[in-house]
């Protein structure tokens, strides 16, 4: 997937909510992020700017894991830290 350095390089113009909450997902934003169909999408809220936030499950289950791998890392070494000051 390419970076995304620039506003332009985010930005995939606008949709139009359907009768029944539906919207088009740009072909190109599709294919720049790796969206196919029959893709798990999870739909969160972003509350500050009362907007929508789409996530791919399995990116979402991919940062979570890096997440979680991160901060048990860290618990580590500040234990070993407190343990060293003993």
């Amino acid at each position: 997937m390419p970076s995304c350095d620039s506003l332009e390089d985010q930005f995939f113009g606008t949709v139009t909510v359907g009768e029944r909450g539906q919207v088009v997902i740009p072909a190109e934003a599709r294919r720049r992020l790796g969206i196919n169909t029959g893709d798990k999408l999870l739909v969160m809220a972003h509350p500050p700017s009362n907007g929508v936030i789409l996530c791919g499950v399995e990116a979402m289950r991919d940062f979570l894991s890096k997440f979680m791998k991160g901060l048990e890392r860290m618990s580590d070494t500040e234990a070993s830290d407190h343990a060293s000051e003993r």
